[in-house]
Parts: C-alpha cells; structure tokens; sequence
C-alpha cells in the first residue's frame, strides 16, 4: 500500500518558518489526495492542509490560510507543506495522509505517515 515519512519538523520561535516534506510512495492509480493534519495533546486531530496530486488543487483549514502552503514535486514524489508566521498554537504532532476522491478536503485518509514534531516557542 501506500507509505508516506514525513521529515522537517523541529523547534522555531514564534514567527519563523518550516518546511515539512512528505515522500510518498506506493502509489496506486486510484490514489489522488494527500492531506496534512496535526494534532496537540489533548485535542482532536486536524486537517490543515490537501492537495489533489492530479490537479494541483489544493485546501486550507482556515486557521492556517495565508500562512501555511501545500505543494508537490511529482519528480520526487513529495509533497510539502511551508509553514510561516509559526504561532505557539502550531505546536503539534504534523502527519501526512494519503486517500482517494473528488474533493481532498473531504475524503477518507486510510494511509498515514508517522508524524514529525513542530514545536513553537515564544
């Protein structure tokens, strides 16, 4: 099946950047989302971030909006989440998925990486 290793993660003061990289592999044709969701202690887990790797189109949670961006390099088979303006609410666990379907803000992720930390400090 799919396998997905996240790497990039580490710690940056409030308002620095990161860029966290999922390489995929595995993939099959039926394939088409990857997703990046985060989660705290104590709290639910998050999507924050999908691009639909055949179209390009991509999906923000809005607590992320203008401040963090997916991209893919299909030569590499990664796709990469740019994280600016990094907040202390940002810290968390961040995993990449992988699904299938029409909108990749919606569908059902079965695969998942094993997650790399964030953490922000102030």
């Amino acid at each position: 099946q799919v396998q997905l290793v996240e790497s990039g993660g580490g710690s940056v003061q409030t308002g620095g950047s990161l860029t966290l990289s999922c390489v995929v592999s595995g993939y099959t044709y039926s394939t088409n989302c990857v997703g990046w969701f985060r989660q705290a202690p104590g709290k639910e887990r998050e999507g924050i971030a999908a691009i639909d790797t055949g179209g390009g189109h991509t999906y923000y949670a809005e607590i992320v909006k203008d401040r963090f961006t997916i991209s893919q390099d299909n030569v590499k088979n990664t796709v990469s989440l740019r994280m600016n303006r990094l907040k202390t609410e940002d810290t968390a666990m961040y995993y990449c998925a992988a699904g299938s379907g029409r909108r990749c803000d919606t569908v059902e992720y079965k695969s998942w990486g094993q997650g790399t930390q964030v953490t922000v400090t102030s």
